[in-house]
């Protein structure tokens, strides 16, 4: 719930702090912003004329929701907890300070809510652009409050006020992450390794992953985030059938380029069940 997360908070358009209104219908800061909570308990944080891009549709977001839920990415999700967990231990937070989580592009909550669950009084923020996955995010943990916010822009936290954010083959701001992150506070990133869902590439013409994502990642965090552990190479197989890759493919980017006529003929095609491999690293980096 947003009451859980709210001191964290802050006004995109000036960081001021933001509280509760009218029983948390509304936030609103001392510069005299207001920003209406939705009835599903998720609010929009974002400064002038609104989000500037497109996040997920309600397509993408109910195929992810399926897809996770069904436990494919299961070692993905375990090595994140186990990161976060890690990361905290490193920071040696006092045992009266319950730690602050962020995850940026959160989608459903579904990563978020596991690593809630393991690690006791946490909180987390849940930020997506996308308001179908803010949804599912408002209700995916008691602990949670969902906050839809683009990574791009100033991003609706107070300095100094998170612990350890996660970010799960989604958009990085290197940049604000050093600014939000508090002293021994790390980042713990996701990267989709060359190779992940390799035996679908072909059949289904999905996009693959680019050469060189990683080098990107530390040339873009120069200034602002430095390795803070060894990188963690992760890699296994998933046995799908149809209805599963077809999720897959749906809540990937490569949903947005193939027509739905187009993935059910090639989907035909496929056979009943196929194994596929899922290729991933894990980065931890922490403030320059």
């Amino acid at each position: 719930m947003l009451s859980h997360i709210i001191d964290v908070l802050a006004d995109p358009n000036d960081g001021s702090a933001l509280t509760g209104a009218d029983d948390f219908t509304r936030l609103v800061s001392g510069s005299g912003h207001s920003f209406d909570v939705a009835k599903q308990g998720y609010v929009t944080l974002s400064a002038g004329a609104g989000l500037k891009h497109k996040g997920d549709s309600i397509e993408m977001v109910n195929a992810r929701e399926t897809f996770l839920s069904l436990g494919h990415f299961a070692p993905f999700v375990e090595a994140v907890t186990g990161a976060v967990q890690d990361a905290l231990d490193a920071a040696e937070l006092p045992e009266t300070v319950a730690p602050t989580l962020l995850e940026v592009g959160a989608g459903t909550g579904y990563y978020l809510a596991h690593t809630l669950d393991s690690i006791a009084d946490a909180r987390g923020v849940g930020l997506d652009i996308s308001p179908h996955a803010a949804k599912h995010l408002a209700k995916c943990h008691p602990r949670v409050g969902a906050v839809v916010a683009d990574v791009w822009e100033r991003l609706p936290l107070q300095d100094d006020s998170v612990d350890a954010i996660s970010v799960v083959f989604a958009p990085r701001n290197p940049a604000e992450f050093q600014r939000i992150l508090r002293p021994g506070g790390e980042v713990i990133v996701l990267t989709p390794g060359v190779g992940h869902l390799d035996e679908l590439r072909e059949p289904l013409g999905i996009l693959g992953v680019e050469e060189g994502k990683i080098e990107r990642m530390y040339e873009q965090a120069a200034g602002y985030l430095e390795q803070a552990a060894d990188p963690v190479d992760l890699s296994f197989p998933m046995n799908l059938d149809r209805a599963s890759i077809a999720a897959q493919v749906g809540m990937s980017p490569s949903a947005r380029h193939l027509g739905a006529e187009v993935l059910a003929e090639r989907m035909e095609l496929l056979p009943e069940s196929m194994t596929v491999t899922a290729r991933a690293r894990l980065d931890r980096l922490r403030a320059v």
